[in-house]
Parts: C-alpha cells; sequence; structure tokens
C-alpha cells in the first residue's frame, strides 16, 4: 500500500466545500467587475427564458391563421424579437466572460505567486523531503482548479438554479402544478444521484492524481539523475519502475473512466425519463383542447433549454469536485507554516565587527540522534576559523544552522551578540555568503548565473568577480563566452567550474561573514591554490567559517577547531594541534601518508 505523503490524502478523505468561501479574496479586489459580470448574467438568462416565448406566439399565430389571411408584419416580428433574444442571450453571456476573464486569470496569477513565495519560505527539511515533480503537478492542479471554481460557481450553478426557478414559475403561472412538480422531481432526483455517484466515484479521482504525482515524480527523479543512471546502465531498470508506476496510473485513470459513465449514463437516464413524463403529459393536454400547440411547443422548449445546462450542472458538479480535491492540496501546502519564522518582534542584524559564537549548541535533525552536542567556539571579527572532523562529524550542520537552514534545539549562535533567532532572516542571509560543496547552478547563460550573487551588479564588476575566482580564461575559450548556456543543474559545467562561479558569485555579493563549506573540493591541485589564494583576499577582512575535509587547505586559518561525533575534541593553529598528537595529528597523517608502500611482493595499497 502506497504511504501518502503530508499532503496526500487517502481516498475516503471528503474535501472540505468551505474552500469556496475562501476564495472570496480573490473576488473583492474586483467587486465591480464581479458584479456587473452577473448583471450581465441575469440579463442573459432572462433573455434565454423569454426565447420560448417568442417561439409560442409564433408557432401560436401560424396555426390559428393557417389558411386564412395572414398578416405578414405579425411573425415577422416575432421572429425578429426571437433572433434578438437568442443572440441577446449569447452577447450577454460572452461580454460576462470577458467582463470577469480578469478576476480570473488574476486570481490564478495571484495564488501562483503565494505558493511560489511560501515555497520559498518553507524550510530546508521540507526540499529535502519534497518530490518536485508531484509538487508541480499539484501546484498546476490546484491554480487550475481556483480559476474553474470562480468561473463555474458563479456562472454555472448559480445561472443554472436561477434558470429552474424562472422556467418553474412560468410554468405554474401559464400551466398547471403537474409540469412544475414534474419538473421539480426531475431536478432533485438528478441532483441527489449525481451526488451520490460523484461521491463515490472521487475516490478514484483521488487516486488517479496520487497515481500521476508518483510516476510524474519518477519520471522527473529519474531525468534529474540522468548520469547516474548511465554510470550503472540502469535505462531498463527505470524504463520498468516509470512502466510500474505507469501501471497503476492506467488502472486507476480507467476505474476513472468506468465510473463517469455510469455517472453519465444514470444522469441521461433520469432525463429521458422526465421528458417522456412530461412531454406525454403535453400531448394529452393538446389533445384534450386545454393547451395550444404553440404551447406544446413552448413546453417542449424549456425542456431542452432547461435539461441542456443541467445536465452541464452534473459535469460541473463533479469537475467542481475534483477541482476542490485539487485545491484542497494546494491550500494544505499554504497553511503548512514553515518551520523556521521570523520572531514577531525580529529586527534587522546589524553587523558591526562581525563576530560569531556559537554558546553550547545542541542539534539534531531528529529526536533521537544527536548530531552536535555542546558546541562552543568563537570566531572573532575578521578571523578565519576551520572546522574539521571525519565524515558525519557535524561539519556542515554548523554551516546551515548559521545560516538558520535550521534552529538549534539548546544554546544559541550570535552574531556581534545578537541572537540568530531574534534576527530577520533576510538580514542575517544578506550578511553571509557562502560557497557550498554541491553547487547547482540554472538552466540559464553564464553570465546571469554569475550576476545572481546580486541581480543588479554592472557587467564590469560580474567580470572582475569572474577574474577572481579564476574563470575568465576559461570563459574567453568558449565560443559564446558569457552567454554559454550552462544546462540543467549546470550540467554543462566541470565540478571545478560550477565551483568557481559559486566563489565568482560570493564576491559578487560581496557580504561581511563568509561559509566556505568545501569549497574546494572539486578543483585540482593548481586551481586549488589559485582559488585558495582568491578566497584568503576575500576572507581577509571578513569574518570566515570554513568547512574542510583536506587539511592542507585550512593549515593557515586562525584557528582549527575539531569536531568528533559533534563534539569540540581540540582547538589552535596548526602547528601547535600537531604538536599535541591528538586527533588532528592523526588526520593530518592519515591524510599526508603515501597511498601505496613498495613490498617485494609489488606496491601494497594503504588503507585510504
Amino acid at each position: 500500500m502506497r504511504a501518502y505523503a503530508d499532503h496526500d490524502y487517502p481516498a475516503h478523505h471528503k474535501p472540505d466545500w468551505k474552500l469556496i468561501a475562501g476564495l472570496w479574496p480573490y473576488l473583492a479586489e474586483y467587486r465591480a467587475r464581479v458584479g456587473l459580470a452577473l448583471t450581465l448574467l441575469v440579463l442573459a438568462k432572462l433573455a434565454t427564458v423569454a426565447t420560448p416565448v417568442a417561439l409560442k406566439y409564433i408557432v401560436d399565430y401560424l396555426d390559428q391563421n393557417r389558411g386564412g389571411e395572414l398578416l405578414l408584419w405579425i411573425p415577422v416580428l416575432l421572429v425578429l424579437a426571437y433572433g434578438l433574444l437568442r443572440f441577446g442571450a449569447t452577447l450577454f453571456s460572452e461580454l460576462r466572460d470577458a467582463v470577469f476573464a480578469r478576476v480570473a486569470e488574476r486570481a490564478m496569477r495571484r495564488v501562483s505567486l503565494r505558493v511560489f513565495r511560501h515555497l520559498h519560505n518553507r524550510e530546508l527539511a521540507f526540499h529535502l523531503d519534497r518530490k518536485t515533480g508531484g509538487l508541480a503537478r499539484d501546484i498546476e492542479r490546484g491554480t487550475n482548479g481556483i480559476s474553474f471554481l470562480l468561473r463555474f460557481t458563479l456562472f454555472n450553478i448559480v445561472p443554472t438554479v436561477l434558470e429552474i426557478l424562472l422556467v418553474a414559475a412560468i410554468l405554474l403561472v401559464v400551466f398547471n402544478a403537474g409540469y412544475v412538480l414534474a419538473i421539480l422531481v426531475a431536478v432533485v432526483v438528478y441532483v441527489l444521484f449525481s451526488i451520490r455517484v460523484t461521491e463515490w466515484r472521487t475516490r478514484f479521482v483521488r487516486e488517479a492524481n496520487a497515481r500521476d504525482n508518483q510516476s510524474n515524480s519518477r519520471a522527473v527523479d529519474s531525468l534529474l539523475n540522468y548520469e547516474t543512471v548511465k554510470y550503472f546502465n540502469n535505462e531498463r531498470f527505470e524504463a520498468d519502475l516509470y512502466d510500474r508506476d505507469l501501471q497503476d496510473w492506467e488502472q486507476a485513470r480507467l476505474k476513472n473512466r468506468l465510473s463517469l459513465a455510469v455517472l453519465n449514463g444514470g444522469q441521461a437516464l433520469i432525463i429521458g425519463l422526465a421528458l417522456i413524463v412530461i412531454m406525454a403529459m403535453a400531448v394529452q393536454e393538446v389533445a384534450r383542447g386545454s393547451i395550444t400547440l404553440g404551447d406544446f411547443t413552448m413546453i417542449n422548449a424549456y425542456l431542452i433549454q432547461l435539461f441542456i445546462p443541467l445536465n452541464a450542472l452534473g459535469f460541473v458538479y463533479r469537475e467542481i469536485r475534483q477541482a476542490l480535491v485539487n485545491v484542497e492540496r494546494l491550500f494544505a501546502l499554504l497553511g503548512d507554516k514553515p518551520a523556521i519564522e521570523d520572531a514577531p518582534d525580529a529586527q534587522p542584524l546589524r553587523v558591526s565587527r562581525g563576530e560569531v559564537c556559537f554558546d553550547r549548541v545542541h542539534f539534531g535533525y531528529r529526536p533521537d540522534r544527536p548530531i552536535l552536542t555542546d558546541v562552543s567556539f568563537r570566531i572573532p571579527a575578521g578571523h578565519t576559523v576551520a572546522v574539521v572532523g571525519a565524515s558525519g562529524a557535524g561539519k556542515s550542520t554548523l554551516a546551515r544552522l548559521l545560516f538558520r537552514f535550521f534552529d538549534v534545539d539548546a544554546g544559541a549562535i550570535r552574531i556581534d551578540d545578537q541572537d540568530l533567532r531574534s534576527v530577520t532572516q533576510d538580514s542575517l542571509r544578506a550578511a553571509i555568503g557562502v560557497v557550498p560543496q554541491d553547487t547547482v547552478l540554472f538552466n540559464d547563460t553564464l553570465y546571469r548565473n554569475l550576476a545572481y550573487g546580486r541581480p543588479e551588479a554592472t557587467e564590469a564588476e560580474v567580470h572582475r568577480a569572474a577574474r577572481l575566482a579564476h574563470l575568465e580564461e576559461f570563459i574567453h575559450s568558449l565560443p559564446e563566452g558569457y552567454e554559454t548556456r550552462v544546462g540543467e543543474r549546470g550540467l554543462k559545467l566541470s565540478g571545478g567550474e560550477k565551483q568557481r562561479v559559486a566563489i565568482a558569485r560570493v564576491i559578487l555579493k560581496n557580504p561581511p561573514l563568509l561559509i566556505l563549506d568545501e569549497a574546494t573540493s572539486s578543483l585540482d591541485s593548481l586551481s586549488e591554490q589559485a582559488i585558495l589564494g582568491a578566497l584568503g583576499e576575500v576572507s581577509r577582512e571578513r569574518t570566515t567559517l570554513v568547512i574542510a575535509h583536506r587539511l592542507s587547505t585550512v593549515r593557515d586559518a586562525n584557528t582549527i577547531i575539531v569536531l568528533d561525533r559533534g563534539r569540540v575534541v581540540e582547538s589552535g593553529q596548526h602547528h601547535s594541534l600537531l604538536a599535541r598528537d591528538g586527533h588532528y595529528a592523526r588526520l593530518w597523517h592519515q591524510q599526508h601518508r603515501p597511498s601505496a608502500v613498495d613490498t617485494p611482493d609489488g606496491p601494497e595499497l594503504s588503507p585510504d
């Protein structure tokens, strides 16, 4: 059985119809337009309801004067009125749609922007767990669902109900209550049947959506990891997994289609029986002379006119039900508050010296798995502090906490005596530049990826940053230079080239604080020395936290912190730490001992 994520719902879950009331803010922005659209709606329905009356008088006049003298201008005027009423009904409907178009399109724009901003405000943990393909489908279906609900709730349900009431009133006044009773019974049976069957088949709609998300997530994830698939010759394996998801989607869609056929067939049967009963009543009355042939024609026209929108009402209810499912998922996504939020009284960070202090910090990604325990150290203003240790010691976690991707479980992190939780995230992150270990680029030009560090920067500033990051020679070797497109996630560039782009971005951002998270891990030795020189110049007057695996890259740091299993076990400068012959010394000797030892039988590989 599929495990549902936070925003997936089991098939029996019923959506909240109160969601429709939540759409009012999107209508309130254009009250005048909505009011005008509703006025045009009423005019269109009045013209529609009046059309069969004109038809009745045409038929009656022609029938009563058959074989006698006809005054041609009377039927001509009646036909003209009939045509104008039909045209008016269409004209008012089109004008209504044109007036309301701005409301619906603006609502989609507002919701899309709101979701986009909300997703960027969500915490890192959410994005680590998300399935991008499924999330994109949820957003697309949800925004389309809002547009559908706005249009069809106002312009299908309301006018259909209005038309039923108008037709019932006319039949009650002109004829007798039997017709009204028959129509009302048919409408009630039709609506109840549509609701019950639609409720029953909603599980299949949900299942189809879930399977659609699942298959789409699989496809996107596989394509994003194209190279990994190729490395292991797993194209067939990926295709089989995708086909398995598509098979589940196919079965869910099939159930959806078959249940729709049941619904459509039942609705058609109810309409057909209602037509037979009401037309039989009208035929009997014509035979007895109780009503005229024109009356019979009018009743027939009203039935056709009434059951067409009623049939549409069944479709609309189905679609509204499905739209509610989609909108509910979107609103649930929007309803989830970010785990990391600014405090109500948060103030902008003021960086005067740039001193960073970790004060007895405890942190774990899960309560049952602590990562950092009682970590305390200080980075004086303008100093460089490097954090080293074995993989999994918690080095990169320090950088994530300083950037406030997560909040500490206990203790505090301060910049110039300001607790990170008391300042705004925007001002904090504006003050910190990060060179990550894994740089992901946008599928855009090299220039725009460089300028992302400060989008308003001048061309000269971007070129200077590229030069300081030792990228300029590489860029000039490209046929399209700065306009070269880097591909999805920057796959057209090597790891070292992407890392230099990340360094250029930080140079361009020019922040007072720096985080270098394995900033040279993808560089060769020559490039590493050149980049270290550039980073040394950039960080000279900045407070810098360096996360490093290669100890040779941080030997000149003001202070080196050694982490072991989430605890600070040593700190000091390179030579003093070597002299202690402790954790740091062991790490240093492991990294610098020969990779092979000559033996009589040949080279013996070291454990590393």
